[in-house]
């Protein structure tokens, strides 16, 4: 593996960023403003990366010869989702340092791997168990009760690859239906908010957090984030804490993001960890002074990383589909409005297009309903 740079990178360097989507756009925004240009990998052509990074190749995941000129033509690597191949990452590490890097993708890319790393890092979960057959079916529904969630270890994200079973027959429907297996089953969590917190984590291992927020999907996709979150400060500040516990168990050099369900006791159980800037971070864009994507940048290319403090509250919606679309007109025209789209030229059914963000005077989302926080949005 090539040796990491023993200082930051200087200005004019250039950073691979490994996928076209919308977080290596914005990833690109904020790394040219640090003075870094950004070769963007992806395997299909106009997506929102490769629109506004200083350079694109357009290969597949696979392609040897295309990874090898991409890494000649870089000084750092980093990816945008979880779902690039691990051996992509294994090869381009060999030549140039990738951050976070494998340790931390190949841990969130199976489930598996993840739940049983969340345990070791100290963060709660439920009742979790392999689903290797249709053998191991009695005995993990066994160990996590009915109802229960059965996803696939691999590939799913918004929702896809995954099922809730009621009975043992539901559970044995789902089993021939998700693949590939193994499949992991979760107990089903009675769980009173969704919510998440993003850590950051320098090449010096210094760590820094961001305020916990709230979640609410729709159709399994995330829907709105309140920034911060309205629960009780020891759960916000317990968020923060196992997100900055799960980063340096990784040794991660970058941004993630961590998932919990709030409990009705005020306590949280671990979700899921997404090992790069992650949608319920958006909203740090505009109201805070350094976004998660200027922390993925600053962290990637060795800066010192900055405050986290926000200035604002907010409220972040997602613009998803034709629905989401519809409504951007009207966004662009409202006060206190921010809006962000990300050039996807079709607005499919369930694609994130977009998003925008209502700031607030701080304290507001404590103290005003939400009919109040979501006018306009």
């Amino acid at each position: 593996m090539t040796a990491a740079p023993t200082g930051p990178l200087p200005p004019g360097a250039t950073i691979g960023i490994l996928g076209g989507g919308q977080l290596g756009r914005m990833t690109a925004l904020a790394a040219a403003r640090l003075g870094y240009r950004c070769h963007v990998f992806s395997p299909s052509p106009g997506e929102p990366g490769t629109l506004v990074a200083a350079t694109s190749t357009i290969a597949p995941y696979e392609d040897a010869a295309a990874l090898d000129r991409f890494a000649e033509a870089v000084d750092v690597v980093t990816f945008e989702f979880e779902n690039v191949p691990a051996a992509t990452v294994e090869r381009l590490a060999a030549r140039r340092p990738c951050r976070p890097g494998i340790r931390a993708l190949s841990t969130c890319q199976d489930r598996l791997v993840e739940k049983a790393f969340l345990e070791r890092a100290g963060v709660p979960v439920g009742p979790w168990a392999a689903i290797h057959s249709a053998a191991d079916l009695p005995a993990a529904l066994a160990r996590v009760g009915l109802p229960a969630v059965l996803k696939t270890t691999r590939l799913g994200y918004d929702g896809r690859g995954q099922a809730i079973v009621r009975t043992a027959e539901e559970a044995e429907a789902a089993l021939a239906r998700l693949s590939p297996h193994p499949l992991i089953a979760e107990a089903f969590i009675p769980f009173v908010a969704e919510i998440s917190a993003v850590a950051a984590r320098g090449a010096d291992g210094t760590t820094v957090t961001y305020d916990a927020v709230e979640n609410r999907h729709a159709h399994h996709i995330l829907d709105l984030s309140f920034a911060p979150a309205r629960l009780p400060e020891g759960a916000a500040e317990a968020a923060r804490r196992h997100a900055a516990a799960v980063a340096g168990a990784l040794d991660l050099v970058g941004v993630l993001a961590v998932e919990f369900f709030l409990l009705p006791d005020g306590s949280l159980l671990g979700n899921e960890v997404a090992p790069r800037p992650h949608n319920s971070g958006h909203w740090t864009i505009d109201a805070c002074q350094a976004s998660q994507f200027d922390q993925h940048a600053r962290a990637v290319a060795g800066l010192p990383l900055a405050p986290t403090e926000r200035h604002a509250d907010a409220v972040m919606r997602n613009l998803v589909g034709p629905e989401g679309m519809a409504l951007w007109p009207a966004l662009a025209a409202a006060p206190g409005v921010s809006l962000h789209l990300y050039g996807k030229a079709e607005a499919r059914p369930g694609r994130k297009m977009g998003h925008a963000t209502r700031l607030f005077a701080r304290g507001t989302l404590s103290s005003s309903p939400e009919s109040i926080l979501l006018s306009h949005l």
